[in-house]
């Protein structure tokens, strides 16, 4: 019979076991980098000045009326600055009575703050619970990292801007109803996985085309 193992013993495991963990929790975001920033290969370094660190892409979005739900980002592709930080944004414009449909950030977390109207929000854990809530101006909200989630802003009458805040220069952004219904996913596969016919399956996904 094995010895059973000593207090030491246990305690280098516990350790080591630490250790691990929180060595994969590093690598599932975004790298270290060994500099105080990152300049892009066509960009001579000596010339970067605050210009580099600025971005104006959200001049002019606030108070604009949208017909559609609208994202304004900023991320490493619109502002290359960030390349590094593990920090990004996006400004979400919600015409009255719109939805921003559910769907996962694979990189991280999102923190929402609503600046100007209404949406009621919420997303689902590993276990299938569902948390819900309904934000008023100067709210905020966190969506955990990977889990599906959506916002809708009900009130028929009145738009609604939110502020988004994300620990990763790329969040990533896979929206359920196109990641399901606008690739090539057999329409035998998705008919068997939500228990109904090739047809209405073919009417969900006609609905989901763009317009013509």
């Amino acid at each position: 019979m094995a010895s059973p193992l000593s207090v030491s013993s246990v305690a280098l495991l516990t350790l080591v076991a630490f250790i691990l963990a929180n060595s994969l929790l590093a690598r599932a975001g975004d790298p270290d980098i060994t500099s105080d920033f990152l300049v892009p290969d066509n960009i001579n370094a000596s010339t970067i000045n605050g210009t580099f660190f600025t971005n104006t892409g959200f001049r002019g979005i606030f108070g604009t009326i949208v017909p559609k739900l609208t994202i304004t980002k900023a991320t490493k592709t619109e502002f290359p600055a960030l390349d590094g930080q593990s920090v990004s944004f996006a400004v979400v414009q919600y015409p009255a009575g719109s939805v921003n449909p559910p769907h996962v950030h694979p990189r991280s977390a999102e923190l929402l703050f609503v600046l100007k109207g209404s949406l009621d929000v919420g997303f689902v854990d590993t276990t299938n619970k569902l948390f819900t809530q309904t934000l008023q101006e100067n709210d905020m909200f966190v969506f955990p990292k990977g889990l599906v989630h959506f916002q809708f802003n009900s009130d028929p009458n009145s738009a609604a801007t939110a502020i988004a805040a994300f620990g990763s220069v790329n969040a990533g952004t896979a929206s359920l109803p196109t990641t399901l219904f606008s690739t090539n996913i057999d329409d035998d596969v998705l008919a068997e996985s939500f228990k109904t016919d090739v047809p209405t399956i073919l009417k969900i996904k006609a609905g989901l085309a763009p317009p013509a």
